[in-house]
């Protein structure tokens, strides 16, 4: 019984969490992080105040988690824990994944919460870059030199490959999304591009057969 209350417990803590992080999104985004209190929060979750500041005790607390539970979905799951074998399978589970990662309207909100309350508070833009998008792009650079190690992969600058493939996906999955309202390309538009980034990368990093010597 006592176990079974303190996962009861818990999924009401994760419950709750979930509907204080969404909540906060939202908010940010309708009214600006500087114009958004935690008090409002807690209205818009359907929480107590005391419970938000118990997880929460501050705006940034609260904005830094929103941040890495958005980087680290599924996505960056995949890219961490991508092993070594075929660099073509490799790079399409990756950037399938990142795809679906960026596109989705949590991430297109965070940039935007971001970008227009950059000049305010430069800490939100070098806290989306240290805590989400830095480990995620260090997680394929990973990969890559794995790749490169194992001899399926000639990738002698491991940084400069992981920004080439993943700034092809977002120059069309998510970048149209900070100007164009109505940019909403469909699922086939989004595997074309994420395969036509993977074959790029194949064409540059593919490992060439040895030259033949005649006889």
């Amino acid at each position: 019984m006592a176990a079974e209350l303190t996962a009861h417990h818990r999924r009401l803590a994760q419950q709750k969490r979930e509907a204080i992080t969404s909540a906060a999104t939202e908010l940010f985004l309708d009214r600006g992080y500087d114009g958004t209190s935690l008090a409002r929060i807690a209205e818009a979750a359907g929480v107590s105040k005391s419970t938000l500041f118990k997880q929460f005790p501050t705006k940034a607390a609260l904005f830094e988690v929103i941040v890495t539970e958005s980087w680290q979905r599924d996505a960056g799951d995949t890219a961490a824990r991508q092993q070594a074998g075929d660099l073509r399978s490799g790079l399409t589970a990756i950037g399938h994944r990142y795809a679906d990662l960026i596109g989705q309207p949590r991430m297109t909100g965070l940039f935007r919460i971001v970008i227009s309350e950059l000049p305010r508070f430069p800490e939100l833009g070098r806290m989306q870059f240290r805590l989400g998008k830095m480990p995620y792009f260090a997680s394929v650079q990973h990969y890559l030199e794995s790749e490169h190690e194992a001899g399926n992969a000639d990738v002698p600058d491991a940084e400069s490959a992981a920004n080439q493939f993943l700034g092809m996906i977002a120059n069309y999955v998510l970048w149209p999304r900070m100007l164009l309202t109505d940019w909403n390309p469909t699922a086939s538009d989004i595997h074309n591009a994420v395969e036509e980034a993977v074959q790029t990368m194949l064409a540059r990093y593919a490992p060439r057969p040895a030259p033949t010597t005649a006889d």
